[in-house]
């Protein structure tokens, strides 16, 4: 308690915390980030994002955190989560998916459209709401935990739905990993046949690499590059989605709003980091060490997100988001056979 006398203590700010506050969760988000990478490369099945999630999950409820971690923790999963997504950019030539592009775009558009209708009619039934909808259908719909990454500044969720959609997310990915090359063989699906299942049904690119190469080399080479187109569509996605929410809180009165508050810039820096890369300006000794270093910051986030879920306030959600989740998943998958069939490229 300040006297009279006592010179009147600074104004408290909306700014961000100083860097110094930051510190603590940070230097925790790392150590737990750099073991779950690294165990990660060893694990690929797994993957560095699902064990960073995993790990952080664990010790946020196992062990009761200090207060003074969360300003860093926060900014991990938010700025960092940021920087990973204009990373990736670099390692996604507009050039190379071109090719491929074209010819897995209509296979891409139905699956999308299917994630996304799925998602709204199943978790209308299932009485989701709306966030959880949304970070489901589009975690299922493009890239997994980058495409909840990449929507998350937008939406901005509480942090339990967006660890329990990644969650759910990476669940169905591993069963994917395991189940698809066994269903391919038994419907003896072509290599690009299985390719292009793989690249429109599966969500995570890990997982994807890991399917498509099990089955055969020309399949994993296809998935790849099915993958990159389709996490292309995350661009538009997330100008739809910041249209949609500016056209909400508007509806809501929100007098101090504006578009360019809400505006997903860090997408524009992704345009633009794609399109050095397609111009030839990164040196091809700089595209592994970039690639490997978007990979890293998305275990950071993510791992970051991990910290700041609450199992309790995720166990009060209940087994219909994971009904939900298991429910677009299946219905993609269906779909991309479906095209394919009908299309004459299986």
């Amino acid at each position: 308690m300040t006297s009279p006398h006592s010179p009147a203590a600074a104004p408290a700010t909306p700014a961000s915390p100083a860097l110094l506050e930051r510190v603590p969760g940070l230097a925790l988000t790392l150590v737990i980030a750099i073991a779950a990478y690294f165990l990660g490369q060893r694990f690929r099945l797994v993957g560095g994002p699902v064990i960073g999630i995993v790990l952080g999950i664990v010790i946020a409820n196992v062990i009761t955190l200090p207060a003074r971690v969360r300003p860093g923790v926060q900014f991990a999963s938010k700025q960092v989560l940021q920087w990973s997504i204009i990373a990736l950019g670099f390692g996604l030539s507009i050039d190379q998916v071109a090719k491929t592009g074209l010819q897995s775009l209509s296979v891409t558009l139905v699956t999308m459209s299917v994630a996304f209708v799925s998602a709204w009619a199943l978790g209308r039934w299932l009485r989701v709401h709306d966030d959880l909808k949304i970070l489901i259908g589009v975690g299922t719909a493009i890239c997994g935990g980058s495409a909840i990454a990449a929507v998350t500044p937008i939406l901005r969720p509480d942090e339990h739905d967006t660890a329990f959609a990644i969650s759910t997310i990476f669940l169905f990915n591993l069963v994917a990993v395991l189940l698809f090359p066994l269903l391919g063989h038994l419907l003896h699906l072509s290599d690009l046949g299985f390719g292009m299942w793989a690249g429109t049904a599966i969500n995570d690119t890990s997982s994807v690499v890991a399917a498509g190469y099990s089955y055969s080399r020309t399949a994993g080479d296809f998935a790849t590059i099915v993958k990159l187109t389709r996490a292309t569509l995350i661009i538009p996605v997330c100008i739809a989605l910041a249209i949609a929410v500016a056209v909400r809180e508007k509806r809501r009165g929100g007098s101090d709003f504006k578009l360019s508050r809400i505006f997903p810039w860090f997408i524009l820096w992704f345009l633009v980091a794609s399109a050095v890369r397609s111009a030839g300006f990164v040196p091809a000794a700089l595209q592994a060490p970039l690639h490997e270093a978007a990979e890293f910051l998305i275990v950071v986030a993510l791992t970051a997100v991990g910290l700041s879920a609450n199992l309790r306030r995720m166990a009060s959600t209940g087994v219909r988001p994971i009904l939900l989740g298991l429910g677009v998943w299946a219905a993609v998958a269906v779909s991309s056979l479906a095209v394919q069939l009908v299309m004459g490229q299986l």
